[in-house]
């Protein structure tokens, strides 16, 4: 096996890993835990998982960032890494903000906050499935 190719596996697999794992979080396990725990129970349990959301899928993007860059896919490597970058902002920057505003009650700065969230977890998203379809095709 050449090296290249060896790298495009690499990448492929942290690619499918990082597009599933956001896939199964966002489509099953958030919308579960919020339909079948109470709203508080629930608040806090995404409160503790989302740390490590972010921290699972973005450190599984620069993995898949780096696999592409040795495999001479620049434009695939630059898009997850731009995954990988937004996961860091939104852990070390966005969440505190958005946990800040919950507990002052401030919902107002939740709710923009949490959608300006939203948004940033969809274009990772497109992002990653356009960087995997690259490796596929």
């Amino acid at each position: 096996m050449n090296l290249s190719l060896g790298f495009h596996v690499i990448a492929g697999f942290a690619l499918a890993l990082a597009f599933g794992g956001m896939t199964f979080f966002s489509a099953v396990m958030a919308p579960l835990v919020f339909t079948k725990l109470p709203f508080e129970t629930a608040g806090g349990f995404i409160r503790q998982v989302f740390p490590w959301y972010y921290l699972t899928i973005g450190g599984v993007s620069v993995v898949a960032a780096l696999a592409l860059l040795f495999a001479g896919e620049s434009l695939g490597a630059l898009l997850a890494a731009l995954v990988a970058v937004g996961f860091w902002l939104a852990r070390q920057v966005l969440m505190p903000r958005i946990n800040a505003a919950r507990d002052a009650g401030e919902d107002a700065t939740f709710n923009r906050l949490h959608r300006v969230s939203v948004v940033i977890n969809g274009a990772q998203w497109l992002l990653l499935a356009a960087a995997l379809v690259m490796v596929l095709v």
